[in-house]
């Protein structure tokens, strides 16, 4: 009751006058619009003549033949004014013509001003012997001569005024008031972010360099005590797929601290001074909530090198905006309590100076997942999923090496895209093993029709490929082969590759001559070669080049490496090396491809007989699994388990 008596007894505050709108607001935009109206107006429709333009031959009919005509005055030798005789002026005929000596009484336009005054003394002949009527030439300024030039300044100015007025009245809805504005997105503290440090699966090493810098912030004081400082930058590097941004968006929920997060092309624009004002407000910003962190992705699109190198790609622009990015992460100003986080996948271009301790003091590597950290990934990608009993993770990482992240994000995805499209009620082992191979080798094509002949040399083709890696000892073990279509592939044979850091000369050789296996089954069988081989010579000369020019695993070359892991000489026309020693590069790869070719032959030869059944079993069932290669083949002794351990 109380309550209510408080509320009634209040008194009433008084409104507040609303301010007049000023000059500049936006009454300004009608009063211009009104004007410009007006002076179109006035000057196509001139409300204050009342001249008539009449033709030639009203002239001389009417007035010149009648002897009403007072004086001619032409102008501009265009139009030729007409003045009538006052006392003519009081017939009724001309009641409509108010008596004005400023103005004339009729008009009439002249083609030419020589044609005007023969047909004029030709009528005055005729018309006119003794009287001659006053003509007059003048210039004149018409407003309406000009107009057309005005025209355009005037609507120039107007939008200034109008660009000049919508920039100082600010505002968020203005876009001009914030072109030199930081485009970063913030989370604020205390917003939900739906990434934790649980949605990272595989990447512990990195997460935990991140997770003490989220400590720091959250916990100063532990390290402050000891002298400890905080780092000002992070750089995250990693191929394309390994988890870089993910992180980034775990470090943002897990933190509590304003995340400032955007990509390094937005710095860039194709104004001059606009990326380097973008940077210095990001900064401002950043410190106005410290502690706080700014996440950069994909920082090598402003931090490129400044060498010489790379003179021909330089932009004034970027380098500017880089060069107020190296000042704002270590220059004179202070740059406490912000935190800088950038990603890149291309670490070998980023400028030196960007790379230093004081600017980004850890670098933190994300290389592709093992299969234990694989088995994590796959783990936090099915957590959505209704999955059958029969689902082997183990089996699933083991079949996906190199995978990244993002791959097998893809591959869970496409696993239930096949499911649902098969109408099933839950996700098998099956449907991801297919979506797998869809992946790597796109799409099946089974209506694809190819003639008999082709897929009969399809066939051994890749019989060739599986009874070549199946009796060298090097090779990674085979899962099945297929001569269905896929993608731009008219067949192929599924491997199990096996997870190595360092790869010797003789499995070097063994891969080259499984991959010469199609070539060489053609070869043996058809005693005629095709086509079809030419992914896998592509494949075979990479390899070559690679072992002797990068690796030195040529005896007479010796422990030479041409490779280049900055990446400088991509950009260099001419080689690293000698045109001697180029040719002899050459003939070593020619050499040692031919060796391997021919052993894959010999391979071939001494197995025709088992070459020719799988052959026939694969044109009769188009995708031969592993029970049946060991039926044709025997058990192959160097076979690795799928349960073997990294």
């Amino acid at each position: 009751m109380k309550e209510r008596e408080t509320k009634d007894t209040k008194p009433e505050t008084p409104k507040k006058k609303e301010p007049k709108m000023p000059l500049g607001g936006t009454g300004i935009s009608w009063f211009y619009a009104l004007m410009l109206i007006f002076i179109l107006m006035f000057t196509i429709f001139n409300p204050f003549t009342d001249s008539k333009e009449i033709t030639w031959l009203e002239f001389e009919r009417d007035l010149l033949k009648e002897q009403q005509i007072e004086k001619l005055v032409v102008v501009n030798k265009e139009v030729a004014e007409i003045y009538i005789k006052e006392e003519i002026l009081q017939y009724p005929k001309y009641e409509h013509i108010s008596p004005s000596e400023f103005e004339p009484h009729y008009t009439m336009t002249l083609g030419s001003v020589e044609s005007f005054e023969n047909k004029l003394e030709k009528a005055q002949q005729d018309f006119l012997p003794e009287e001659k009527i006053d003509v007059q030439y003048t210039s004149r300024t018409n407003f309406g001569d000009i107009f057309p030039w005005l025209l355009p300044l005037g609507l120039l100015l107007l939008f200034w005024i109008f660009m000049v007025r919508r920039m100082s009245s600010g505002g968020a809805s203005n876009p001009f008031s914030s072109f030199g504005k930081s485009t970063a997105r913030i989370s604020e503290v205390g917003r939900k972010n739906p990434v934790s440090f649980k949605d990272v699966a595989g990447l512990n090493e990195a997460k935990s360099e991140v997770m003490e810098v989220v400590d720091f912030l959250k916990n100063p004081l532990t390290y402050t005590k000891l002298g400890a400082k905080i780092p000002k930058g992070v750089l995250l590097v990693g191929p394309p797929g390994t988890g870089k941004t993910l992180i980034a968006k775990a470090m943002a929920g897990e933190a509590n601290v304003p995340f400032f997060s955007l990509s390094g092309s937005e710095f860039v624009e194709m104004f001059v001074g606009v990326g380097a004002s973008r940077v210095r407000d990001l900064f401002k910003k950043a410190k106005e909530k410290a502690p706080s962190i700014i996440f950069i992705d994909e920082i090598d699109a402003v931090g490129r090198s400044r060498e010489k190198v790379n003179a021909m790609q330089t932009n004034d622009e970027r380098e500017n905006t880089l060069n107020q990015l190296l000042t704002e992460l270590d220059g004179f100003g202070e740059n406490t309590g912000v935190i800088v986080l950038a990603a890149t996948n291309r670490p070998d271009i980023l400028d030196k100076a960007l790379l230093r301790p004081g600017r980004f003091d850890r670098h933190i590597y994300l290389e592709l997942p093992n299969r234990s950290d694989r088995m994590e990934i796959f783990w936090v990608h099915m957590r959505n999923l209704k999955l059958g009993k029969d689902i082997d993770v183990e089996e699933l990482a083991s079949l996906s090496p190199g995978f990244s992240g993002a791959d097998i994000a893809n591959i869970c995805n496409e696993a239930a895209l096949t499911a649902a499209r098969k109408k099933k009620e839950i996700v098998e082992q099956q449907d991801f093993i297919d979506a797998r191979d869809r992946v790597i080798g796109g799409l099946e094509r089974k209506g694809n029709i190819i003639s008999p002949v082709e897929k009969n040399i399809v066939a051994f083709h890749e019989a060739g490929h599986a009874v070549a890696s199946w009796y060298l000892k090097n090779v990674d073990p085979l899962v099945k082969v297929s001569i269905i279509p896929r993608g731009k592939s008219l067949g192929s044979a599924w491997y199990l590759p096996e997870e190595r850091k360092i790869v010797t000369r003789a499995q070097f050789l063994d891969q080259i001559c499984a991959s010469l296996g199609g070539r060489a089954s053609e070869d043996v069988i058809f005693n005629e070669i095709s086509s079809g081989a030419l992914d896998d010579l592509e494949k075979v000369t990479k390899q070559a080049y690679t072992m002797i020019a990068f690796y030195g695993l040529d005896q007479e070359i010796g422990p030479l490496s041409y490779y280049d892991s900055t990446g400088q000489n991509e950009r260099i026309l001419s080689k690293p090396y000698s045109e001697n020693m180029a040719e002899l590069i050459d003939k070593k790869v020619r050499d040692l491809i031919g060796t391997a070719y021919e052993r894959t032959k010999q391979i071939l030869v001494d197995h025709k007989a088992e070459l020719k059944v799988l052959a026939q079993l694969l044109l009769k069932k188009e995708v031969v699994d592993k029970t049946d290669l060991e039926k044709i083949l025997g058990e192959r002794k160097t076979e690795i388990l799928l349960d073997e351990k990294d």
